[in-house]
């Protein structure tokens, strides 16, 4: 008997954009935001950008955070003052006004309401990397959500809960002949060619495990160069501690199966991707993130980094010559293997959003284009990122003109 074809299955209707604006929350006195594929936030520190992502995230996960909160007993007694104290943080009750205003996908968001009312229960939708990742490592080891007192903000202690349910889920895995379980690199979690990168950019020849010998588990890195011996979390490079709970993060992202996402998550959140980091990792670190924009995640990222949105540039810049692939690659400097190809072509289809939080105006600026000649000072120097440079540059070139007079 002749088996008939398997249907081909569609793919899911591209997901309407996400539009929120925001009037007179904490430092942002109007931001206008539609999400892309990508989006990038740049601008000098406590304009807003982290808060504006915290709020994303209390909109899209109401009920989930209001879960956590109830099942580690966090009491904000009813009171939404107490509630902004402990989600955003201590002391950050002020971030609310009385002339605040919030509109998410056209419509207006009473906030207070959206926090007092009953709402269905949900699985957490936005997956977010905050900047303090590195405490969720304070010890060695990721803390469960109540360890941290009422003052951090949730956007952390959450993280590092997932982070500690993940490593559970490694710990389960250990041989009883093993000691040390591998993190890193590990076959079957992220592409070989990630893996090769990484190891050469920031790991260096070292291994990440996890150490069971002693009575508090721990993360450590070793190498057999130096006999197999155990370095602990306080010896790591600055780079090795920023990034590597950046890494654990991503791995709950990039599930293992064949499912391309999370259940459940869509958006994928990181803040100040760069921390610590060399620019060649910084490129890993990007093309790690454009992984996540291929499997379908919704990408937001803050950051101080001229080179992240000189990669978004290039990126733009290619697709609207009609470059190939392999272009992109080539600005990352990496091999043109079938998978790498596979997911710059991905990549090269999706859109991306760049804005800029100016201080002195309070708001935000649209400067995706990202045009070094546009009149706007905002976009010409790419939200202040690429002004020294800028500066340096025609400085040296006065002064050679002068010395060659």
């Amino acid at each position: 008997m002749k088996v008939p074809p398997r249907p081909l299955s569609r793919p899911p209707p591209p997901r309407p954009p996400t539009r929120l604006k925001v009037e007179n929350f904490g430092p942002i006195r109007s931001a206008d935001i539609t999400f892309g594929n990508l989006t990038v936030f740049v601008g000098p520190q406590a304009t807003g950008k982290s808060i504006l992502l915290q709020l994303l995230k209390l909109l899209v996960d109401t009920s989930y955070i209001k879960k956590e909160f109830s099942r580690a007993g966090v009491d904000w007694s009813e009171n939404y003052s107490e509630f902004l104290d402990v989600y955003f943080g201590e002391g950050m009750r002020s971030l609310w006004k009385q002339d605040t205003q919030i509109t998410h996908n056209g419509l207006p968001i009473d906030l207070p309401q959206r926090i007092q009312e009953k709402r269905p229960q949900r699985q957490e939708s936005m997956f977010f990397i905050p900047a303090q990742r590195v405490l969720a490592l304070r010890d060695g080891w990721p803390s469960a959500f109540n360890y941290y007192d009422a003052s951090v903000p949730f956007t952390l202690r959450e993280f590092s809960e997932h982070l500690r349910l993940l490593m559970s889920d490694f710990g389960s895995l250990k041989s009883d002949f093993d000691p040390q379980l591998t993190l890193f690199p590990v076959p079957r979690r992220l592409k070989s060619e990630f893996r090769d990168l990484l190891q050469k950019h920031i790991f260096s020849g070292f291994d990440l495990k996890i150490d069971t010998q002693r009575a508090q588990k721990r993360l450590v890195l070793t190498s057999k160069e130096s006999g197999g011996g155990s370095l602990p979390v306080a010896v790591w490079s600055a780079g090795q501690r920023e990034f590597v709970p950046l890494l654990l993060g991503l791995y709950w992202l990039m599930v293992s199966s064949k499912t391309p996402r999370r259940k459940g998550v869509e958006w994928a959140v990181v803040e100040e991707l760069e921390m610590g980091l060399h620019p060649r990792a910084i490129a890993v670190v990007m093309l790690m993130l454009f992984e996540l924009m291929a499997r379908g995640y919704r990408v937001c990222i803050s950051t101080h980094s001229p080179q992240v949105l000189d990669a978004v540039w290039a990126l733009q810049r290619l697709k609207e010559h009609g470059a190939p692939a392999s272009a992109l690659l080539t600005v990352f400097d990496v091999e043109a293997t079938a998978p790498m190809l596979q997911l710059a072509e991905k990549v090269m289809k999706r859109n991306m959003k760049v804005y800029y939080f100016d201080r002195e105006a309070g708001k935000t600026k649209d400067i995706s284009n990202l045009d070094p000649s546009a009149e706007e000072a905002g976009e010409s120097g790419w939200g202040g990122l690429s002004e020294f440079s800028g500066r340096a540059n025609e400085a040296v070139a006065r002064a050679v003109a002068n010395s060659n007079q």
